[in-house]
Parts: structure tokens; sequence; C-alpha cells
């Protein structure tokens, strides 16, 4: 027994250096909190799931990787609030020969309205506003002078909880504002990028599509003013809030607004590729020049907390595990909250952060697509997953709703899920591992 546990520290040795020196990058902001020695991304790696009873599903995500040119992906799966498996297919960057771990960062695009609405709600459980908080107008929470041009008075009743479903009426008649900065800045005459005000300045000046809390109209620029009301009501970045209140206490340490370019990226953070490799669009910045559209052709940083978070598919997950209500692993957010996140008043509404809640099945989706990545997370009761991409598709965001499809059939060929497993919790890590004198590495 003492020979296997050597054993077994020893190689959980190997993976976290493997994992630490791997590739380089920018030393993220250390969190500070107490404990931070447990570090999941540092801590596992693709072979503490290299189990029989998977081979079969996994062969069937490689598979269909390959009739789909995706470069690489990451799959996390928990069961009963235990991770039981955990492992990334192929490759993280495939031109220097780095294969896909588990403790990669993706951008995860959209999924990251999820993390925005969790850290909405933190606030709703502080006391600091209400989903009734109104945003804007001389009541409202972003009532600063940069927000006064309101050219559609019927603006000045938007709720924060409009904004979390996407009923709050604004109009995409002149296209995405988040996506269509050099046109912004040739109409509004600027030398510079927009910053997120202008952005929303800008959004006000629009004629609202409908009136707050109407037909719902998906809405990037929504979780943008979002972003900006967790920065006023907490009096520090949008960034730092979620990680310090929302990502921290959960266990993720891992979690970051996304940067623009490759040679940007965070540490373990994957290459993106998109559908076509000559497929270049006008830089975001005004400079003229053609940019990839994952790397310089899309402001992702500006997307905050719209579609800007990167993180593993592991950590992601652990924050699923915080949001859902069991016994488990403890929870970030109230009863309440957790509950109001899934209703809908009514068919055809998103749920707040979560795109669909199946009230039958007790099934909750979240996708997210972007140039360069997908995401998708599904938590259906006892079972919940999240499977990561680094590669886009030209289908967009009908190629992110078929994944889900894929993994629920890759997950049914698992003849039997690992018993009495849990990998948030089991793994030794640095704090853990140092030989006593009684262990024999020999």
């Amino acid at each position: 027994m003492k020979k296997y546990l050597s054993i077994l520290l020893v190689a959980v040795l190997c993976g976290v250096i493997f994992t630490m020196f791997r590739r380089g990058g920018d030393a993220p902001l250390e969190p500070e909190i107490e404990d931070q020695s447990y570090r999941l991304n540092d801590s596992l790696y693709n072979a503490l799931s290299d189990l029989r009873s998977t081979e079969k599903m996994e062969q069937y995500i490689r598979n269909w990787m390959a009739r789909n040119a995706i470069r690489g992906a990451s799959l996390a799966v928990m069961k009963n609030e235990h991770l039981v498996y955990c492992k990334g297919f192929g490759w993280a960057d495939e031109e220097r020969n780095i294969p896909a771990e588990v403790g990669d960062i993706y951008r995860i695009a959209s999924a990251s309205k999820l993390i925005t609405a969790v850290g909405i709600m933190k606030m709703c459980d502080e006391g600091l506003l209400t989903l009734n908080s109104k945003v804007f107008g001389p009541e409202g929470i972003l009532n600063d002078p940069q927000f006064s041009d309101i050219k559609d008075k019927r603006a000045e009743q938007i709720t924060v909880r409009q904004l979390l479903n996407h009923t709050a009426g604004f109009s995409r008649r002149l296209g995405d504002p988040m996506f269509r900065t050099t046109d912004i800045m040739r109409w509004e005459e600027m030398d510079h990028t927009p910053s997120a005000d202008e952005l929303i300045a800008f959004q006000l000046r629009q004629k609202l599509r409908d009136k707050p809390g109407g037909a719902p109209q998906y809405s990037n620029i929504g979780y943008l003013v979002l972003s900006r009301v967790i920065e006023k009501v907490s009096g520090v970045s949008y960034e730092e809030y979620i990680q310090r209140h929302v990502l921290w206490p959960a266990g993720c340490y891992d979690m970051h607004i996304a940067r623009n370019y490759y040679d940007e990226r965070f540490p373990h953070e994957v290459k993106y590729y998109g559908s076509d490799p000559n497929d270049e669009i006008e830089s975001f910045d005004g400079s003229g020049k053609m940019k990839p559209r994952q790397y310089g052709g899309n402001n992702i940083t500006g997307l905050q907390g719209a579609g800007a978070w990167v993180c593993s598919a592991v950590e992601l997950l652990r924050l699923v595990a915080s949001i859902d209500g069991k016994d488990g692993v403890p929870d970030i957010l109230s009863p309440q909250s957790v509950s109001e996140m899934k209703r809908i008043a009514r068919k055809g509404d998103y749920a707040l952060g979560w795109a669909r809640y199946n009230s039958k099945t007790g099934s909750l989706i979240r996708t997210g697509t972007m140039s360069g990545t997908c995401a998708y997370i599904e938590n259906k009761g006892n079972t919940a997953y999240v499977f990561l991409t680094n590669t886009s598709h030209y289908r967009g965001a009908s190629f992110t709703n078929s994944i889900g499809r894929m993994v629920n059939t890759a997950m049914s060929k698992v003849s039997e899920w690992p018993a009495d497993r849990d990998l948030f919790v089991s793994v030794p890590h640095t704090s853990q591992t140092q030989p006593s004198d009684a262990d024999d590495i020999s």
C-alpha cells in the first residue's frame, strides 16, 4: 500500500510540474484569499481520467472532432457534485505540438453571461441592489452624465432583471455594437476604440426596439451594461469583483478577462482557430489593418461580462456546482438566488444567465460561440458537464447547440462511471505532496 501511495504521489508531482512549465505567459494576479494551495488546473492532468469504461466515449469524441476539424477540446463531467472525469483532447497549440491538457483555459464566449449573472445575484444577496433596480435615468444605478443622452425615454424603465433575461428592448437595427467598433468610430468620428461607456452611450442614442419587459431579443450590450452596473455598485473593476466575490469563493483561481492577441495569452491558454485560416477582417481598433477574427478582428477584451472570460472546463464546472442548490459543493448564492436564476416568466424567455431551463427535466443549458471557440454547459440534475473547443465552425451558434447532442451521445457509451471518486477534492496538491520521513519514494 505504501509503495502504491508513493507511486501516486510521484505521478501527481510530475503532473503538477508538467502543467506548470508546459508553456509560458504572464503570471496572473494572485488572489488575496487564505487558502490558495489547491488549484484545480495545476492539480489535474489527463492521465487521471485514463479509464477503460470511458474509452468508447473518448473515441466517439475524437471521431467527431476529426469530422469537424476541431483542433482541441476539453470535457469535464460531474456526477452528484463529484468530479468524476476530466480530459483534454487534440491540440492546445497544434503548430507548437502542445497537446491539450485538462488544465488548459479557453475563451468561453457567451457562456461568460452566466458568470455575470452570478455576480449580479451575489450583489442581490449582499443587499447592494435588487432585480427590480432601475439602471438608467435619474433613479438609475448608472445615472452618470455620460449616460444622460437617452433618445427613447422608455429606457429609463429598464431594470436589472430585464438586462439579465434580454428583455431590455435594445434595438439591433444597426447590428451588434459590440462587434461594430470600426463602424461606430466612423459614425461618431472617433479616433480611438470605443470604451464600454461609449458603446453604452451609443446604444442609448438609438430608439428601443420594444418596451422594456417586452419580447426577448438576445443582447450582448445588455450584459456589458450589467458589467458597468457591477463596477458602479462595487467601486472596483468588473473582473476584480467577480474574482473576489464569485470565483475565488467557488474555488476557481484561473479565470480571467480575455486578451485580444496570441502573444498576450495567459499561461496554459490554448491557441484559437477559425473555420477558415484565411478569414481576416478589419482590425477592431480602426487601424485599417486586416486581422484574423480571433486575434484582433474583434475586441474580445471589450466584451467583458458579455463574452470575455477564459477558464478551464474543470473550473467552469466547479462554478456550476457552486450555484446548483445541492449539498455536496457549498453554494456561493442563497437558495432564493439559485431558484431565481431558473425563473422564466413566460414561454420563450431566457433564464437569468442560463440560456435555457426545462422545468420538466430540470435541465439548465448555457452556450457560447465566437470565432475560435465554442462552449457548452449542461446541468441535468445529477449529471453536469462542460465541453470547450479552441476551434469555431462556419455553422456558428447552430454548431454549438449540436455539441450538446454529441456529448450526450458520447456519454451514453460509458459503461460505468467511477464510484466514490471526486477529483474536486481527492487529488493531492503541492501542500500535500511533500514526502514525510515514513514515505519511501525510491
